[in-house]
């Protein structure tokens, strides 16, 4: 198991990372790219808010498809529910304990702007 948490420490989670690191990577959407911030693959069974649930905001946009958490004190990401796979979540790496996303460049980026679902049939 895994701790991740906001920057001031009122959210606290628990994943258990299947992959690694391996997984991270950045998205292009207009949201993740002004958030910035790289994120890696979990199982939605395998996420865990152990501390601070009341103090998680929620934001979704366009297909409302991904939920994208966030800590109301001090604002940080710290994992959304994947519109391209909901049956995952992606962490922000940032967040990992002893992770610094700077030493695991370079991380590459997933195409958000042309994303499936946004194509009319």
């Amino acid at each position: 198991m895994t701790k991740v948490t906001c920057h001031c420490g009122a959210v606290e989670l628990r994943v258990t990372l299947s992959d690694g690191l391996n997984t991270a990577r950045r998205c292009d959407c207009s949201f993740c790219r002004r958030r910035g911030a790289p994120a890696v693959s979990v199982n939605v069974g395998d996420l865990e808010v152990v501390k601070g649930e009341e103090n998680l905001t929620l934001y979704s946009f366009g297909t409302n498809t991904a939920k994208h958490h966030f800590c109301k004190i001090c604002g940080i990401y710290t994992h959304h529910q994947r519109r391209s796979n909901p049956s995952e979540y992606g962490v922000n790496m940032g967040g990992i304990e002893s992770v610094n996303p700077a030493e695991h460049e370079p991380i590459g980026w997933h195409d958000g702007v042309n994303h499936p679902s946004d194509r009319k049939a």
